[in-house]
């Protein structure tokens, strides 16, 4: 390194710059080896070089390839600089990104006339700038920018003082390289152990999920585990509920919260966070939650607990979007962009272990049912009806009987018409009994007490998702009825649309549940019952007439039980055991009276009516006799059928007379009989005028 070409010509005065630039050198070698940081060698490197030449700043450039500009990354200033630190410029702006592009150095000795660079021309005038050199700092590895030296003195430095800042530059570069290097090695270790720390957070995590399956419990120690590496206070997880299509909180961790977010909360998925993380499906940062900007009670709930900001996350699950991980704190702008990422990450393994929370509990809700549906498929039917409960021995009765009998052994289908109450599912569970389908299930349907909107999904059954509700796949009962019996009670208030659908299922033995497009075929045997007519609703265009002809293949008629009296006492004695077994009630005897009453009744409701005034009979009777209410029959119920059309007033006092009588007059044991007080029915009496002559007048 020759900084004096003609050093023979050089007298010793002349050669004292040149062994102070050397000193200088050597100094400037020390001070990068003991200070690897680039802001205490810049600041140690002022002084040193301002011992050999005279300036009045000098600043470290560096190139952002990112966003290609020159950014001044150091200043060292011994007067009032304007230049402010971390100024950007664009490369053709800047003098350094000239230096940059060309690798070479640069001097403006004349700012007045300096045309280029206006920018940066017009900040260096303002510090009153005159000399401006530039040098490159590059290493055989990088091209990092340059250092500028800045001079209010016009042509400030000699030719030697620019060949001694371009030799300092050299080495400054080198310091450059070790201090970028430093930081960059810094910089991964940081890195390094973040995610050492992260892939801790998240093994812990996951290890955590797969042994709880309770939500609560869960969020509590996925909450636990973040606050490990990540402060908060308050963490809650949200479900989305499609019936509802609203969110609903199903966890929360908050112990500074007193009860102010609560489980089980739901509110609407608008102007909320977790509504909108759920909706973009994107996490969201707050760093300062107002109710304006989310203008939602949940939030005025947050707020109301303290919460200031906090990460709203959406739990993506296999197939839809479950709902949101909620991670907030006290403090505004509590979290960044990298806490994000790695909420993000979490959000991941906590979405895949709801996901599964929520299979699980879908299994078991699915296994409950199905275990209902075995207990009825196999205990409901047979615990309480039997062939052996159609009671009678009346001709109209023995015709529907051998009527079963006959078609009971075959699979045609049958249609059972008569009145309510007269027994039209017994009716059907004995051909059923009596079939070759007895050891299958006979699986019932009353298609009047289905809503309608709902008798297509009964029927024929729906998959998970086919419509708003339908969670979970649910089996309808003609596919239940596989190898058994189908009854479709009160047939004729299927709806007109859904009529085409069953005729064909029945021709055809197969459909397809809702929401599908997989065909099921199974072997059925239908039996129907109604109380309408309907042959008339085929006139009345109410119901199909090719479904009628396809279900009036053999039809029962079922008497009324005004046509079959003969077996109104053995009907009476059969109910009168069963309840009073029942009920813990010993009944030895049924007045005479009383059952020429009840044979005599019109009995519009059937045998149903019967059975129900039994069971009230002998819940009035706490002795051996059964007590049948007779006056309460009479005010509730149509006129007895006799020869001579009633009145219901005159019915009644014939009852009431006949009571008396029946007493010798006495009102209280009368009132006994009738089920009344007595005061009751001396009300009764004076209202319909009887008197103690008119009861021993016959």
């Amino acid at each position: 390194m020759d900084l004096d070409k003609d050093s023979s010509r050089t007298s010793t005065p002349e050669r004292v710059p040149a062994v102070k630039a050397y000193a200088a050198l050597l100094e400037v070698a020390g001070s990068i080896a003991s200070h690897p940081e680039l802001s205490a060698l810049f600041h140690d490197l002022q002084h040193r070089l301002l011992k050999v030449v005279k300036f009045e700043f000098l600043n470290l450039v560096l190139h952002d390839p990112d966003q290609n500009v020159m950014r001044v990354s150091l200043l060292e200033a011994a007067a009032p600089i304007t230049i402010p630190l971390s100024l950007e410029l664009p490369v053709q702006d800047s003098p350094a990104g000239w230096v940059w592009q060309h690798q070479q150095p640069l001097l403006l000795e004349d700012m007045d006339q300096e045309t280029r660079f206006a920018p940066a021309v017009r900040l260096l005038r303002e510090s009153s700038i005159r000399t401006f050199y530039v040098v490159p700092v590059t290493t055989a590895r990088e091209r990092y920018g340059a250092i500028c030296f800045g001079s209010q003195r016009e042509r400030a430095f000699s030719d030697s003082d620019l060949r001694f800042m371009e030799q300092t530059v050299a080495q400054v570069a080198l310091g450059v390289d070790a201090a970028f290097a430093h930081e960059s090695a810094r910089t991964y270790q940081d890195r390094l152990g973040k995610e050492h720390e992260r892939f801790r957070l998240l093994l812990e995590i996951n290890n955590t999920l797969v042994r709880h399956l309770d939500l609560p419990e869960l969020l509590a120690q996925v909450s636990g585990c973040i606050r490990g590496l990540l402060q908060h206070d308050y963490s809650s997880l949200c479900l989305y509920d499609p019936v509802q299509n609203q969110l609903s909180i199903h966890a929360v961790d908050f112990p500074e919260g007193h009860g102010v977010i609560r489980q089980e909360f739901i509110f609407p998925i608008e102007d909320s966070p977790a509504g909108r993380a759920f909706s973009t499906c994107k996490p969201l940062l707050v760093n300062h939650l107002d109710a304006q900007t989310f203008p939602s009670k949940v939030t005025e709930m947050l707020i109301k607990g303290g919460i200031r900001s906090g990460c709203w996350l959406p739990l993506v699950g296999h197939e839809r979007t479950l709902g949101t991980l909620n991670v907030c704190s006290l403090q505004e702008s509590r979290f960044t962009q990298a806490d994000v990422d790695l909420l993000s990450q979490v959000a991941n393994q906590v979405a895949i272990a709801v996901d599964n929370a929520l299979a699980f509990r879908q299994i078991a809700e699915l296994k409950d049912e199905l275990a209902k549906e075995k207990s009825y498929l196999e205990d409901e039917i047979r615990s309480e009806y039997n062939f052996d409960e159609i009671v009678g021995e009346s001709p109209a009765l023995k015709q529907v009987l051998d009527q079963v009998r006959t078609v009971a052994a075959t699979d045609s289908t049958v249609v059972i018409l008569g009145e309510t109450g007269t027994g039209k599912e017994l009716i059907a569970r004995a051909i059923h009994d009596l079939s070759r389908r007895r050891d299958r299930t006979l699986v019932k349907l009353n298609c009047a007490a289905i809503p309608t909107g709902l008798l297509e999904s009964e029927l024929f059954g729906h998959e998970r998702g086919a419509f708003t509700g339908a969670i979970a796949q649910k089996i309808g009962r003609l596919e239940l009825a596989n190898k058994g019996t189908l009854f479709l009670d009160e047939v004729g208030d299927i709806p007109l649309e859904l009529q085409p659908k069953l005729l064909r299922a029945l021709q055809e033995q197969e459909f397809e549940r809702l929401g599908s497009t997989h065909t099921i075929h199974v072997d059925v045997r239908l039996v129907v019952a109604t109380n309408r007519n309907l042959e008339q609703m085929v006139a009345d265009h109410t119901f199909r007439q090719d479904l009628f002809y396809r279900l009036n293949v053999f039809p029962v008629q079922v008497p009324p039980l005004r046509d079959r009296t003969g077996d109104v006492p053995l009907l009476v004695h059969y109910f009168v055991n069963k309840h009073a077994q029942r009920m813990g009630r010993h009944i030895e005897r049924i007045p005479a009276e009383t059952m020429r009453t009840l044979s005599r009744w019109h009995w519009p409701g059937n045998v149903r009516e019967l059975e129900n005034i039994i069971e009230r009979a002998v819940i009035l009777s706490p002795g051996p006799v059964l007590n049948v209410p007779l006056a309460a029959l009479a005010a509730s119920t149509p006129p007895p059928h006799t020869e001579a059309p009633q009145t219901l007033q005159s019915s009644e006092k014939e009852f009431i007379l006949r009571a008396l009588r029946a007493a010798n007059g006495v009102v209280s044991t009368a009132a006994v009989q009738l089920g009344m007080k007595r005061t009751t029915l001396n009300a009764r009496m004076r209202k319909l005028g009887i008197s103690r002559a008119e009861l021993f007048s016959k």
